[in-house]
Order: C-alpha cells, then sequence, then structure tokens
C-alpha cells in the first residue's frame, strides 16, 4: 500500500473522530467544543500511535490469539495512563477541575475508559494491519519477479552454451571431411552468435527476430545436408513485432536436428499467429543411430521457461514416438502486446 493511501486512511479516520465530536455536542445540547473534548482527542491521538508503532507490530500474531489480547488490553492500559494524566493530574493543577469525581477509583476509571479507547485500539491496529500486510505482499510479489527474473536469466544461459555445443559438432564433421562448406558454417555460426549473445540479455525481442534466429540455424544445418529440400518450412506472421522470450522456439529446432533423420525424410516447421495465438508445429523423423541421453535439456529448458512465462496461457503438446518426434506449441500473447 502506497503512503498517501495510508496517509489519507489515517487522516479519514480523524476526520470522521472530530465531526463526530461536534455532532455528539449537537445532539446533547452543548454549543461549544470543550476543553474535555480536546483532552479525550489527545489521549486517543497518544494511545492510538503508541499502538500502531509499539504494540500491534509485537502482539500481533494470528497463530497465538491470548497475544492480541493482551496486546489490546496494553493498549487501554496506555490510553488510560494518557488521559488520567491530562484530564486528572494536568487539568486540576493548571484550571482547576478534572474530569471524574473526585475519589474514582482506578478499578473503575480503567473499566470505563475500556469504551472509550476500544474502538480507537481497534481502528489503530487494524491500519497496522492492512499496512503490514500490503507492503508484505508487495515485498512478496517483488520477490516472486525477482526470482523469476533470476531463474529466466539462468534458463536462458543454459540454451546458448548448448546452442554453441550443437553447432560446432556440426562444423567439426564438415572441417573432418574437408567439405568447402565449413566455411560458410563458421560465418552463419558467428553471425547467431552476435545475434544471441546480444538479445540474451533482454527479457523479449521481436517475433521476427526469433523467426530470424530459426531461419539462420536451418541455412546453417542445410549445409550438412544432402537433401535440404526435404526440410518443409511454412511461414504465415501477421504481427511480425510482437513480442516473445528470445531463443524460446530455437532449441525445438536445434533437437530436430541433432536427433533427426535427414537422409530421405528431413522435417515440417509450420509457424504462425493468428488472432495474436502463435502456434508453432515441428514434426521430424528420429536418426534411430544416435541415442543420447542428454537430448532433453533444451526441451526442458523451454517447459520451464513457459512455465513462468505465459502460466495458462500456452499449450504444448509433444509426441515422443519410436521413429518421430512432434512438437505442438501454442502460446496467447499477453495484453501488453496490444
Amino acid at each position: 500500500m502506497k503512503q498517501k493511501q495510508i496517509f489519507l486512511l489515517h487522516f479519514s479516520y480523524w476526520l470522521i473522530f472530530i465531526v463526530n465530536a461536534f455532532i455528539s455536542k449537537m445532539v446533547y445540547g452543548k454549543d461549544s467544543f470543550g476543553v474535555l473534548n480536546v483532552t479525550i482527542l489527545i489521549a486517543n491521538f497518544l494511545g492510538f500511535y503508541v499502538n500502531y508503532f509499539l504494540l500491534a507490530p509485537r502482539f500481533f500474531n494470528p497463530k497465538k490469539f491470548y497475544l492480541m489480547i493482551i496486546g489490546f488490553f496494553i493498549g487501554v492500559f496506555f490510553f488510560v495512563l494518557f488521559r488520567y494524566s491530562i484530564e486528572e493530574m494536568l487539568l486540576p493543577s493548571l484550571m482547576g477541575f478534572r474530569n471524574y469525581a473526585e475519589g474514582t477509583t482506578l478499578g473503575f476509571y480503567f473499566y470505563d475508559n475500556i469504551y472509550y479507547s476500544s474502538l480507537t485500539i481497534f481502528v489503530s491496529t487494524n491500519l497496522w494491519f492492512f499496512q503490514y500486510y500490503f507492503t508484505a505482499e508487495a515485498e512478496r510479489i517483488k520477490l516472486i519477479e525477482e526470482n523469476k527474473h533470476a531463474q529466466l536469466q539462468a534458463l536462458k544461459t543454459q540454451i546458448n552454451p548448448h546452442f554453441i555445443f550443437n553447432s560446432l559438432n556440426n562444423i567439426y564433421s564438415l572441417v573432418y571431411q574437408n567439405s568447402d562448406k565449413a566455411l560458410p558454417a563458421i560465418e552463419k555460426l558467428s553471425e547467431l552468435l552476435r545475434y544471441s549473445t546480444k538479445d540474451l540479455e533482454k527479457d523479449v525481442i521481436s517475433l521476427d527476430k526469433e523467426i530470424g534466429y530459426i531461419e539462420s540455424l536451418i541455412g546453417l544445418e542445410k549445409l550438412r545436408i544432402k537433401n535440404p529440400e526435404m526440410l518443409v518450412i511454412e511461414k504465415n506472421i501477421s504481427y511480425p513485432k510482437i513480442n516473445i522470450s528470445p531463443m524460446l522456439l530455437v532449441p525445438f529446432v536445434e533437437n530436430a536436428f541433432k536427433h533427426g533423420d535427414f537422409r530421405e525424410k528431413g522435417f515440417v516447421l509450420k509457424v504462425s499467429d493468428d488472432n495474436k495465438v502463435l502456434h508453432f508445429y515441428l514434426h521430424n523423423y528420429k536418426n534411430q543411430k544416435t541415442k543420447d541421453k542428454a537430448s532433453g535439456i533444451g526441451i526442458d529448458n523451454v517447459k520451464k521457461r513457459l512455465e513462468i512465462l505465459y502460466p495458462k496461457k500456452h499449450e504444448l503438446y509433444i509426441k515422443d514416438l519410436e521413429s518421430e518426434f512432434i512438437v505442438d506449441l501454442r502460446i496467447i500473447f499477453p495484453y501488453e502486446n496490444d
């Protein structure tokens, strides 16, 4: 809760308190706002803020109700102490009169003032609780966001080494074969690394840039594939500048190239964003000779990021069959992309 809102709550309470005192005077036929009205206002004010700043933070504990009862009566005690000091000690010495009749016992004085102080202590405790709750809630939300950001940064840093490792394996194979495709492959990898190094630091990038990564990656992989025409790519993008987390789609494509069978079958990739719903579909055939137990790192990474970034706003279906791997992902983009 903002400080301005807290101030307005306090101000409203004291305004109502003073207005009520004037109304009471009118109802009971007294014309002036007397000295005793001022003294009880001072006693309420002092009791209110002693409870607000000292007692409520110390005794408020929903799990220990008895502490709250103790805190309430201590608050009443301070109200009584303030009122007694002002009306029964200070007023007689300065103005020659007191509020209660002389000889009034302390027991009666305390009991009588439970009535006058209860509302003040109750409101004071509740206002403190509201401030505490909203402050704690704001800190909790901030902590969640900070944890999300830290987790996303950690997840994103996992992508880059994984991506480099896969690409270097491909280039190593070209170099080993003395292929004239090795140099273009290195150039394309350097382009990809420049983009990824710069954009992985950002929270979001444009959708067309993410797809650009994928197209560059496919261009890099085509250099080692004998039949690149088997890579079927369909792109239908109406909102190229819509925001998306960087490297969110790339791991699926990486995974397809790492474990796919491109001798005779290739793969099918479809990307569209009709009505601002991203649809990413990828179907590839597995290379039965490759059995890499670490193949799930990139996919698991994406699953975690999707849960953090688009909770209840995405659907991810993965079919991991004996000879095929299918990814069907839909993301409903948030309203801030409008």
